[in-house]
């Protein structure tokens, strides 16, 4: 079994030096908000090194190597691209990476200008990556946690989650959305998703959405999972805005609630 490293700048600082040399003497800190599923520091001033905190989450590191400097030319918004490949060490278990760094904020409201305006521009980054040709691109498994596939998946832990907080939210409702994600199952042609899009992984630049980041979960599927923000950013006419910029029929926006609804209970129920 392998041990979970201590990440920290020290470790980042040895890699860099025994891997990757010519950048030695640049300097390592932590990001702020640096995530949980991958460990992100800064290298200098232009640069990022981003190491998986678990095995689970070293499988999407090939991934984004092969596929991002595909994606990235064909998206209206800057997206991170590698710039090298780091290799498993006796102090480190798995493949990490180097990015460029990108400039902005995290989306939080009071950053964004005008969130209809932010919804808008963030539905058609989506409708973008899903027209790329997704010919050969990652099927959901277990480098994205199923993003993209059948919720069916996820249905023994959220009803699991629902039963587990009876008594502190309206599981009849929580199970009315659930039942009417399950019965609007994915039927078209598989398409780019992004798997995460929340806050987090949405940057600000003067007030609108400037870049998108993060794409460990993306895949080649049902892009239902990335409709989740419409929920846990937009209200009103704002969300109105997302969906009015996206091809998602009443089916899709049912799974978009499904997956939400999971995500928030397995959150809740810890």
């Amino acid at each position: 079994m392998v041990s979970k490293p201590n990440i920290d700048i020290a470790l980042v600082s040895r890699l860099i030096a025994t891997q990757f040399p010519r950048w030695k003497e640049l300097a390592v800190r932590p990001v702020e908000f640096g995530g949980w599923d991958n460990r992100t520091f800064h290298l200098g001033d232009e640069m990022t090194v981003r190491l998986p905190s678990a095995a689970a989450y070293s499988l999407q590191v090939e991934k984004e190597h092969r596929w991002l400097p595909r994606l990235a030319p064909l998206l209206p918004l800057p997206i991170p691209v590698p710039l090298a490949m780091g290799v498993p060490a006796e102090s480190y278990p798995w493949h990490w990476s180097v990015y460029r760094w990108i400039e902005g904020e995290t989306a939080e409201r009071e950053r964004i200008a005008s969130l209809p305006r932010f919804a808008t521009d963030l539905a058609a980054f989506l409708v973008a990556l899903q027209r790329i040709d997704a010919t050969g691109g990652p099927a959901p498994g277990q480098h994205n946690f199923f993003r993209g596939g059948a919720l069916s998946v996820y249905d023994g832990e959220t009803r699991q989650a629902i039963a587990a907080l009876d008594g502190k939210i309206d599981t009849v409702a929580a199970r009315a959305v659930w039942e009417a994600a399950l019965a609007a199952p994915w039927h078209g042609a598989p398409v780019w998703f992004h798997g995460d899009v929340s806050c987090g992984n949405l940057l600000v630049r003067q007030g609108r959405l400037g870049a998108v980041i993060d794409f460990g979960t993306s895949g080649v599927g049902d892009p239902a999972c990335d409709l989740a923000i419409a929920w846990t950013l937009f209200e009103g006419k704002s969300r109105e805005a997302f969906r009015a910029g996206l091809p998602a029929d009443e089916a899709m926006w049912a799974r978009g609630r499904g997956w939400t609804l999971w995500k928030a209970l397995i959150t809740v129920a810890g």
